[in-house]
């Protein structure tokens, strides 16, 4: 069902269409969320931006950027333990409009590593070319020298208020 019903979902091994798609690549910041030691949810904003290397299933990357952290080790950030201990995370894209009629969101759920280039250098370098297109912030940032978290998406679920975010579920 579209429009104000339910959410469209999409399973473990579906392939994210052209409206899904565009929709995650037209956002400019989603929310990422880990699970701490806790087993608390920890929401992070994020840049990010997808590829897909693994055939038309979407992987999302996210850099460990140089923007100032509480912790200056990269392995001590929240984000990166909480993957470390519990791969499995959520994210977040979401159109905020007065006009509510124009309302979407889309949630998936994902499995995340760390990705330090060092497997796949050609796809590394690929990546961070992409983030320094899409985020011109970053051309001052040493991306190359940092790692990556890599996020398989599945289990996706999208909702939109005019139901341009209608998919069939694969699988």
């Amino acid at each position: 069902m579209t429009g104000y019903g339910s959410p469209t979902r999409m399973s473990a091994s579906a392939v994210l269409t052209p409206p899904l798609r565009a929709f995650i690549e037209g956002r400019r910041t989603a929310v990422l969320v880990t699970v701490g030691a806790d087993g608390r949810p920890r929401p992070v904003p994020i840049c990010y931006v997808l590829d897909d290397v693994d055939g038309q299933r979407a992987v999302l990357y996210t850099p460990l950027d140089e923007k100032p952290k509480r912790v200056p080790d990269i392995a001590r950030m929240a984000r990166v333990r909480d993957i470390t201990a519990c791969p499995r995370v959520t994210l977040l894209f979401e159109h905020w409009d007065e006009d509510w009629t124009q309302l979407a969101w889309l949630r998936a759920r994902g499995d995340a590593v760390l990705d330090e280039g060092a497997a796949d250098p050609e796809s590394h370098r690929r990546v961070v070319a992409s983030l320094r297109r899409k985020y011109p912030q970053y051309r001052s940032h040493a991306l190359e020298q940092r790692p990556l978290i890599r996020v398989h998406l599945h289990d996706i679920s999208a909702w939109s208020a005019d139901g341009h975010l209608a998919a069939e579920v694969d699988g």
